[in-house]
Parts: structure tokens; C-alpha cells; sequence
């Protein structure tokens, strides 16, 4: 972190003396929520809830983003390593939460490790789930082998022009493959408790975008091709409109339930049967959480 390549943007800065690179946050430790998540995927989420950690900014910066409040780096409190730890067994003890869940984690690496292994030290035993844009370096990856259970990364595009235009990240299929290889390598086989929850595995999830319907099943039949059953995708229709994306004009709209039906009928076409799809109004803001510093 003194000359930061942690993410694909390689920005080279010192976070460690307080610089900032594209993610918007130094090398010190940012949240901005860390509490029970119900909107997770059912067998993340289970009935008590998945501990939630919302850590504060991002390498990505989507146009669309629907966190832009944590992902910009605006909100958050400065917590330490050991903080950090703290929030990890309270998710656990007090909270009862299924899971630690890390959510956009990829520029805090170094820090969240040591914590998880000061946390584990102390008893943390439930799954850990890395959930990320997918946006992310092998190398980064390695530093999390044998504290992750659970990848549930991001395959937002495979076009590098769309990429381009949403994410200023013309190359993201080019390390979101490399990245799934790495996660699907530490922890190849799913596991499942007897309740249905997952103790181990990779779930791959994909939001669908108006008008990219081409570049969607192009995800879809890179993932089947590749991976076959060896992985989960969980195909999202809950892509809302935030305020000031009118100056993307294709994207003020939400999907159509006509065009999310398309996309089931293409992945069972494809073969994929470990897979989730999301029913009813799910794209509403008021699934957003309140980034609040609850819990942090």
C-alpha cells in the first residue's frame, strides 16, 4: 500500500501516508455499516441474517451505482484493525449473524486479513463471504486463502467498451476471469449445512442492464462454458435508477419483466441448474441499507 497496486488500477500511490488513489480512501480502515443483511441471496442471508460489513469506497465507480454514498468514499468512520476484529465476533456472538460478509473489501486486503486472523484467533468460526465487483487481482486474492469460504464476486460485463462506458474499466473481463479462476481455486467444491446455508462455495452474480442484453449472454455462456455446475450465478433484475444517471439516458429505465424472463430461459437453455433468480419488486431503493455507521 505504499505505492498501491492492490486493484487493477495500479494507481501506485502511498495510501499509507494518507494519499488517495481511484478508490477514494487511504490506507486506514473506512466503514460505514456493519449489521444483520436480509437481502443477500437465501443461502446468505438464512433467516438470522449475514453480518454485513459496508466498507467505504471503490475501484470500480459505476455510473449506476447504487451505493454511491460508501463507494465515493463520503461516509464511513475510520476504524482499526482490532476495531475491525471487534465487529467480526459481535456480528457473530451477539448478532448471531450467519456469516461475515465483506462487502467491497478488495482495497483494504492487507488490513481485513489481519483482522480476520486476530478475530479467528479469538473464536470467529462462522463462514466469511468476500463480495466484490470481481474487479479484482490475482495476486490481491491470495493474501485471503484459508480465511474466505465464500466468493460471491461480480461478472458485470464481458464487453470492454460497455465496461468502458459504465465502469472506465475497459479490461474488467480480463481480470474478473482471472480473479473467478483464483476464487474458484481455493474453494472449488460448494458446501451446505442441513439447513440449506452455504458453508463454502463460489456464487457468481451478474445485474442486468437495459440494452446490454447481447453482452448479458455473453456472461452467462462464458460462465456455464467455463464452469459448469463447479459454481452458482445469481442472475439480478434489481437494477434501479439513481439520481443523476440521466446522463446516460438508456440507463433511466428498469429492466422489463419480459427481459429477466429472456435471461432465465437463457441460462436453462445454457445448462445452468445451481443458479438463483430474484421474484417480485426487487428493484426498489428501499432495499438499500442506510450507510448510518450502525454497528461500526
Amino acid at each position: 500500500m505504499r505505492e498501491c497496486v492492490l486493484c487493477p488500477r495500479e494507481c501506485k500511490v502511498n495510501r499509507l501516508e494518507g494519499r488517495i488513489g481511484y478508490c477514494k480512501v487511504s490506507g486506514k480502515i473506512k466503514a460505514a455499516r456493519a449489521a444483520l443483511h436480509f437481502w443477500e441471496e437465501p443461502c446468505i442471508s438464512g433467516e438470522r441474517g449475514s453480518g454485513a460489513v459496508f466498507f467505504s469506497g471503490c475501484s470500480m465507480g459505476c455510473v449506476f451505482c447504487q451505493n454511491e454514498g460508501i463507494s465515493h468514499g463520503k461516509t464511513g468512520k475510520t476504524i482499526t484493525i482490532e476495531r475491525l476484529a471487534d465487529i467480526f465476533l459481535q456480528l457473530q456472538n451477539e448478532q448471531k449473524a450467519h456469516n461475515i460478509n465483506l462487502v467491497t473489501p478488495t482495497h483494504y486486503v492487507p488490513q481485513i486479513a489481519e483482522a480476520l486472523e486476530k478475530a479467528k484467533e479469538r473464536g470467529l468460526e462462522i463462514p466469511v463471504v468476500y463480495n466484490s465487483s470481481g474487479y479484482e487481482k490475482p495476486e490481491t486474492l491470495h493474501r485471503m486463502e484459508g480465511l474466505v469460504d465464500i466468493y460471491l464476486p461480480d461478472f458485470k460485463y464481458m464487453d470492454g467498451e460497455i465496461a468502458k462506458k459504465y465502469s472506465r474499466a475497459e479490461d474488467y473481463s480480463f481480470w474478473a476471469k482471472q480473479a473467478l479462476a483464483e476464487m474458484v481455486r481455493q474453494v472449488s467444491e460448494a458446501e451446505f449445512d442441513e439447513d440449506g446455508m452455504m458453508r463454502k462455495g463460489v456464487i457468481v452474480r451478474h445485474l442486468l442492464l437495459p440494452g446490454c442484453r447481447r453482452d448479458s449472454k455473453a456472461v452467462l455462456r462464458y460462465l456455464a462454458e467455463t464452469y459448469g455446475n463447479k459454481i452458482f450465478i445469481s442472475l439480478m433484475n434489481q437494477y434501479t435508477p439513481m439520481p443523476g444517471i440521466e446522463k446516460y439516458p438508456e440507463l433511466s429505465r428498469k429492466i422489463t419483466k419480459r427481459e429477466y424472463e429472456w435471461m432465465i430461459e437463457y441460462a436453462l437453455d445454457l445448462g445452468i441448474e445451481n443458479g438463483f433468480i430474484q421474484e417480485g419488486d426487487t428493484a426498489k431503493e428501499s432495499f438499500i441499507p442506510p450507510f448510518d455507521g450502525e454497528g461500526v
